[in-house]
């Protein structure tokens, strides 16, 4: 397993959940929501750099969200443009891990705990980047392997 700190990445059409890993890749934790910068001025990249320059992380994992049959949607578009954009602007790799039922995750468990969605959307956004960060590294502890597809490796897709 490898140590260091990980910035999880959530992407949504209007805001972004991010968390953050311990140092030693046992635990994620939230860490804000950020809105997107629909007006394409580059807010929102700026402030998740700002944030992997302050936690150090030494990668980012951003999910992927796909059809439960695996295939590709609107929104698996817009997180690999997203992706690619902050790859673009951080010296770390920028991995892209499948997130798919990260948000349903996230509904429930708010749920479960007595908080209504509706008020609480920034929320559900931050305990959804837990969950994929929580799952990357689940996985990285269960294989041996880095999570998920560095986004150089999946611009053809």
């Amino acid at each position: 397993m490898r140590t260091g700190v990980r910035l999880g990445v959530d992407v949504g059409k209007v805001r972004i959940g991010v968390a953050r890993s311990d140092l030693h890749g046992m635990l994620a934790t939230p860490v804000e929501t950020v809105q997107r910068d629909v007006a394409g001025g580059g807010a929102d990249i700026a402030r998740l750099v700002a944030l992997r320059d302050e936690l150090e992380a030494f990668e980012v994992i951003v999910g992927l969200p796909l059809a439960m049959s695996g295939g590709h949607t609107a929104s698996t578009a817009d997180a690999l443009g997203f992706a690619r954009a902050l790859q673009a602007a951080v010296d770390v790799p920028v991995r892209m891990v499948d997130e798919r039922l990260s948000t349903v995750s996230a509904q429930s468990a708010l749920r479960s705990s007595g908080r209504g969605s509706r008020t609480q959307r920034p929320v559900i956004d931050q305990v959804a980047a837990v969950i994929i960060v929580q799952h990357a590294l689940d996985s990285e502890r269960g294989t041996g392997q880095p999570p998920g597809t560095v986004v150089s490796s999946v611009e053809g897709s």
